[in-house]
């Protein structure tokens, strides 16, 4: 790009954006009522040049009914998680800001002001009304309070989990299930559990609700959950025999079955998520038996700020609405209790992140690698956030590769502008069970208005290929993933021979990350890596994740606390193999990341340096795994300006 040309977007671009989330269609299924979110300075009147501090700012709105999108709360903190009540008169949602956390507030559609709900020093989880509309529910540690960091008092721990990524130090009470009278305007504690309830839902003739939770917490930790069905007397009775991590419970309309969202007994992380319809008795059986893609979206992208919901929902007595991942793309599919599968909404170029449907109504939210995120109302557009984007989005190409045994492989290339020749990344998706596809990603849009060709691609282990190719590297991390990714970044230089082979980059997140350390530990084809929240021992992982009592045993068939697994997990180990790296590296990590602690980047950082290795180490504060994806504005900015800054400095 020549010196008078426009002026390609840099990392402050991230700053012009507005993210949608959370689309909840009316119960008439005429209106949506959906969460944008922006980016503003902390405090517009006390701003600082020296000291920028942007901030996420969220308002709820509303589209629909023959009216324009209108915003129905003012938005100056984070209002978020709209909820209808059953008569479509009223909203409830989570208001946060002024040093209070997210608190319930209840919203009359027909005028008059935010009525607040409650007033505890924790925030309110997971808002749900009962069908009949006479009580709205959430989860919430009310008042408890834990001031032992800041008093300077030991931490006495008993309880295998202790920690878990994005919440840091887990309550010593979990969360209780509460319930609001809305006509009485009366508060009670409705359930109090003993391990913490991970989802709720309310059964049809609201008499009570079906929890996900666990028997102990050493269950909970090996993600070993049932459902319980919860009266309003607070007498809870198990009505599954499951033993095994359950995503969502979605009650059949007869209020009798209910479907489970998860992996049956046996299977673990690499196995797909699908649904399973639990007859009274618990005996239950897959309903999307021949269907080989996995239930919700696992297709990765940067741009998701806030929630999105994508619950399988009964549309009739015999048909559930699901979103499901297929190659790089994930559309909504609708379910028979026959077990058949068909499309409802399925663009095999475009993702359905979030979804809900009432009324004969679907709210949404789609996006492409080239299309900002938008708000759908029945098929029709609600926000228009595309057009004020601050460049001109790219397009990808779709590069084939094949593995050794044959088979077809797919990725993708997002190029720059113009014939010359251009420096080439690689970039490896974490997981390792999720996706690469038609997200769309600013990182990858910027890197590629600033001159980088990005490739990415989803080798063996990803998920959207049906279940052989998720399971493809179980208990070989390192062998037919590595194949894959190389085979595909040499298919990108085949084809498009502006692409530099001489100045290349391999960078990744999570396991991406695992996959860059291993990669440069046995190639230096690469004159520059980016590892971000990796993992390099496989060793210490084990007793430092929040998942690695089991983490370790799902995908490699070992663990930690093993001696006779303890050898082959240090052969898998990208750190073994230290010594062997060249590849100047940038290392990036969370302090607050428990699912690849920051103990992984350190050990890193110190063998690198020791053998002489070009190495930069940038740590955040206050940020967890979702840095990259949800962390503050100016954090998430600063991560890449280190990433366009070593790709300059090391490719130029």
């Amino acid at each position: 790009m020549s010196q008078s040309g426009p002026v390609p977007p840099g990392p402050e671009s991230l700053l012009a954006l507005q993210f949608p989330s959370d689309p909840q269609v009316s119960p008439d299924g005429a209106r949506v009522a959906y969460v944008l979110t922006r980016v503003e300075e902390d405090d517009p009147r006390k701003t600082d040049p020296e000291f920028p501090k942007p901030r996420y700012r969220s308002a709820v709105w509303l589209a629909g009914g023959g009216e324009e999108a209108r915003p129905l709360t003012r938005g100056e903190g984070r209002d978020t998680s709209p909820r209808w009540s059953p008569d479509g008169t009223a909203l409830a949602f989570v208001r946060e800001g002024g040093g209070e956390k997210g608190q319930l507030f209840l919203l009359p559609l027909e005028g008059g002001e935010a009525r607040r709900v409650t007033r505890f020093k924790n925030p309110v989880q997971d808002v749900q009304w009962s069908p009949d509309g006479r009580f709205l529910s959430f989860l919430t540690t009310a008042d408890d309070e834990d001031k032992r960091d800041e008093r300077g008092e030991a931490r006495v721990i008993t309880r295998p989990r202790y920690r878990f990524n994005g919440r840091d130090w887990l309550p010593e009470r979990p969360a209780r299930l509460w319930r609001y009278n809305v006509a009485a305007e009366r508060l009670e504690e409705w359930h109090a559990p003993e391990v913490e309830v991970t989802g709720y839902a309310w059964l049809p003739d609201s008499s009570g609700v079906l929890l996900i939770s666990s028997e102990s917490e050493m269950d909970a930790a090996q993600w070993r959950q049932e459902v319980y069905r919860l009266a309003h007397s607070g007498e809870r009775e198990q009505v599954s025999r499951w033993n095994s991590a359950v995503q969502a419970v979605v009650p059949h309309p007869d209020g009798e079955r209910f479907v489970i969202v998860g992996r049956p007994e046996g299977k673990g992380s690499p196995e797909d998520a699908h649904l399973f319809l639990v007859e009274p008795g618990g005996e239950w059986r897959r309903l999307d038996e021949g269907w080989d893609f996995p239930v919700g979206n696992i297709v990765g992208g940067d741009m998701h700020v806030g929630a999105f919901p994508a619950l399988p929902t009964w549309v009739d007595a015999d048909t559930l609405l699901v979103s499901s991942t297929v190659g790089g793309s994930c559309g909504l599919f609708r379910v028979g209790l026959d077990g058949t599968v068909t499309p409802q909404d399925h663009d095999p170029e475009g993702v359905i992140p979030a979804f809900t449907a009432r009324g004969g109504g679907v709210a949404l939210i789609r996006e492409r690698a080239d299309r900002f995120p938008e708000v759908e109302l029945n098929g029709q557009l609600v926000t228009d956030l595309n057009a004020a984007l601050p460049f001109a989005p790219r397009s990808p190409q779709r590069v084939t590769f094949t593995t050794e045994e044959g088979q077809e492989g797919e990725g993708w290339v997002l190029l720059p502008d113009g014939e010359a020749r251009v420096p080439a990344i690689l970039t490896i998706h974490g997981g390792p069970h999720t996706a690469y596809g038609h997200a769309f990603t600013h990182e990858f849009q910027l890197m590629a208005a600033r001159g980088y060709a990005v490739c990415y691609s989803n080798p063996r282990g990803s998920v959207g290929y049906g279940q052989a190719w998720a399971s493809a590297i179980h208990g070989r991390w390192g062998t037919v993933d590595m194949a894959d990714l190389l085979a595909f970044f040499d298919r990108c230089l085949e084809t498009y021979p502006q692409l530099d082979a001489a100045r290349s980059a391999v960078m990744g997140g999570s396991y991406g990350g695992y996959m860059t350390n291993w990669i440069t530990g046995h190639t230096d084809r690469f004159a520059a890596a980016i590892t971000d929240r990796s993992i390099c021992n496989l060793l210490s992982f084990g007793g430092t994740s929040d998942i690695g009592l089991r983490f370790w045993d799902d995908e490699l068939g070992l663990n930690f606390h093993r001696s006779a697994d303890a050898l082959r997990l240090w052969d898998m180990s990208p750190l073994k193999y230290a010594e062997a790296v060249k590849t100047p590296t940038l290392i990036v990590h969370s302090v607050l990341d428990h699912r690849c602690p920051v103990e992984q980047a350190e050990q890193w950082y110190a063998a690198l340096h020791l053998h002489g290795v070009p190495t930069r180490f940038v740590r955040f504060p206050g940020e967890d795994h979702e840095l990259s994806r949800s962390g503050r504005p100016d954090r998430r900015l600063k991560r890449l300006e280190e990433y366009l800054g070593w790709l300059d400095r090391w490719l130029a």
